[in-house]
């Protein structure tokens, strides 16, 4: 109190100095002529003053001291807000997430002109068959027919090479000038052999285009002869070296090495002419399949995805690309690749086989499984890590590399059936589900099920986007509470609205505030069970909040010769229960139907009675919370006829 009294007086002894600043600069001109003129007068008036600025600075301190009570009465409320918050230990985003439209006419305008232009790429790759894997079979088809051709020139070569021994041994007397002369047949020689062996060898390169083109550039080349025939008749020896040279296949210009007119050499280069004409439309005809295989799709065909196609007037088109443009905030080029990818891993994952796949593992069912919907009809699917806790499930799922891929197959199997039995990709439709997962007992994060979860979930992110509308964590440990508090910031506030974690004390009442607990199963805090023949998800279950040391009391109005049936739920129990039947009529006599008890926590998680009635009356059943917490009923009823109970 001393410190805040200082505190106080200094304060005030600042505002009174501010004050007296104040007003010394607002009037400075008639201070000065006061003192000049009356000088003993001017003095008088301070002290009036000085009272009435205490006057008031006592009361804005008044005021202050009440705007402090008020701040730190706020200050209170929110600290226990914040505790109640860390005692609930559920993370969530800033805002709740909220489906967006999709349909078309009620798109902003720039999110309509990327759809618009997302349409026009995905018809243009159509066309293009971008969407179309590459044949497999294409390199191993390649190998066999290069072989033999690239043995047809070493063959030429062989031949060649005796002919131009036999012109060598026939040249004895060959002059310089004949020398010459024999020098240029034989660079046209290989001038023609150059396309066969060119043509081979870009074929191996597989580019097929060079080949075609050689030959017709080099046709000068091979006219060169008949501006040469002069020479040639010189050295008549070398006449038939050249024609065995450029005819591989005939074998008989070797016998007709004789001096040659020039109409035999202009048939021979015509034969050579024909025959590598002949080798590169052979090569065309092996190259032109190959290349000539996309063909098909310049018309463009129905390519599905989900069972929606991906381009026409089918109104759930819109959906699908809407997904991927929001998943790539709008991006047209990031989306387009992102489909695309999507698109390819779907062929060469084998969807279509792995939908209909006996995988073999019955076991799994209660490890991923879809069960009811949340309050905006989202279908849930629950994923329960704990079950993982049975060894010999565990090596069943995980054991070895075959196991883990089968796994894998499974969990994208039960995905794709979910999406294709629970979802509606029309634009007013239900398109995403909602996720529960439960980390109970889940497995230790380093284990043989660490490598295939990783690829589940890079494969569940690149080619399903925008399918879940909510993620909620449930029974999450502290470690993990506090792990996510340090990746948070790295996330985008789409994610983050997205995501819920909760700790095992809160996950019930967490899961409540986006699934009703007719819809949660039992063994999540809710009152779903697969075997209830009294009740199911259309019934729906009242919850009620009972006080520390308070009780609670529900009635159940019934009429003569009917039975009234009821099931009731405290979490985490520990309470007092009993029922009992009270008539309408005075005088009447109170029926005990269920004593009152107290229930531990072990116990059954649900309590069932039923009850006939024969007269008016009301069953009246009360919960007894003696304990320092709050807790949180669930209870609903029928009264059914006589006529319907028999």
């Amino acid at each position: 109190m001393a410190e805040e009294a200082k505190q106080e007086t200094a304060a005030a002894a600042a505002e009174v100095v501010a004050t007296e600043a104040e007003k010394k600069a607002e009037e400075p001109a008639p201070a000065v002529e006061t003192k000049a003129e009356e000088p003993a007068p001017a003095e008088e008036p301070a002290p009036a003053e000085e009272k009435a600025v205490e006057a008031e600075e006592k009361a804005v301190e008044a005021e202050k001291k009440a705007e402090d009570d008020s701040e730190e009465e706020k200050k209170a409320e929110e600290a226990e807000e914040a505790a109640a918050a860390d005692e609930a230990a559920v993370i969530d985003g800033t805002g709740s997430f909220k489906e967006e439209t999709n349909l078309v006419s009620e798109l902003p305008d720039p999110e309509r002109t990327a759809l618009a232009q997302l349409k026009e790429l995905v018809a243009a790759a159509l066309a293009n068959g971008e969407f179309d894997l590459p044949p497999p079979a294409q390199p191993a088809a390649a190998a066999p027919a290069e072989e033999p051709k690239t043995e047809e020139p070493a063959k030429e070569e062989v031949k060649t090479e005796a002919p131009a021994e036999a012109a060598a041994a026939e040249e004895t007397k060959t002059e310089a000038p004949a020398e010459a002369a024999a020098e240029e047949p034989k660079a046209e020689t290989a001038a023609v052999d150059e396309p066969k062996t060119e043509a081979a060898a870009p074929e191996e390169a597989k580019a097929e285009e060079p080949a075609k083109e050689e030959p017709k550039a080099e046709e000068p080349t091979k006219e060169e002869p008949k501006a040469e025939e002069p020479a040639k008749e010189e050295s008549k020896t070398e006449a038939p070296a050249e024609a065995a040279a450029e005819e591989p296949k005939a074998e008989a210009a070797a016998e007709e090495a004789k001096p040659a007119e020039p109409e035999p050499e202009e048939k021979a280069v015509v034969v050579a002419e024909e025959e590598s004409t002949k080798t590169v439309e052979a090569i065309e005809e092996t190259v032109v399949p190959a290349a000539a295989a996309p063909a098909p799709a310049a018309e463009p065909k129905e390519e599905l995805i989900w069972g929606v196609p991906l381009v026409g007037d089918d109104e759930r088109t819109d959906t699908v690309l809407l997904k991927f443009l929001r998943a790539r905030e709008f991006k047209v080029k990031e989306a387009m690749a992102m489909l695309k990818s999507a698109v390819l891993w779907r062929k060469k994952f084998g969807i279509d086989e792995v939908l209909d796949a006996d995988l073999g593992l019955p076991e799994l069912e209660n490890v991923v499984f879809y069960r009811g919907a949340d309050r905006e009809g989202h279908p849930v699917c629950y994923n329960v890590y704990g079950e993982f806790q049975d060894k010999e499930l565990y090596e069943k799922a995980f054991g070895d590399e075959e196991k883990r891929e089968r796994f894998l197959k499974w969990r994208i199997q039960l995905l794709e059936r979910g999406i294709r039995e629970q979802l509606d990709f029309s634009p007013s439709g239900i398109c995403s589900m909602v996720q529960v997962t439960d980390l109970k007992n889940s497995p230790p994060m380093l284990g043989k099920h660490r490598a295939v979860t990783r690829q589940a979930l890079a494969l569940l992110q690149d080619n399903y986007p925008e399918f879940i509308a909510k993620k909620v964590f449930i029974n999450v440990p502290w470690w993990y509470l506090a792990a996510n508090k340090m990746m948070s910031p790295f996330l985008t506030q789409r994610t983050k609205s997205k995501i819920v974690f909760c700790s095992p004390g809160k996950s019930a009442e967490t899961l409540f505030r986006y699934i009703a607990p007719e819809q949660v199963p039992v063994q999540f805090g809710g009152l779903y069970k697969e075997d209830d023949t009294e009740f199911s998800t259309s019934d729906a279950v009242t919850e009620l909040t009972v006080k520390p040391s308070s009780k609670e009391t529900i009635e159940i109005p019934a009429t003569e010769n009917t039975t009234v049936v009821w099931e009731l739920r405290v979490l985490g129990w520990e309470v007092s229960y009993g029922a009992e039947f009270t008539p309408s009529a005075e005088g009447g006599y109170t029926v005990i139907v269920q004593k009152t008890r107290k229930v531990p926590a072990n116990e059954e998680p649900i309590m069932k009675g039923s009850f006939k009635v024969s007269e008016p009356g009301k069953v009246v059943l009360t919960v007894n919370n003696a304990a320092s917490k709050k807790k949180k009923l669930l209870y609903r009823y029928k009264v059914k006829s006589s006529a319907e109970s028999a």
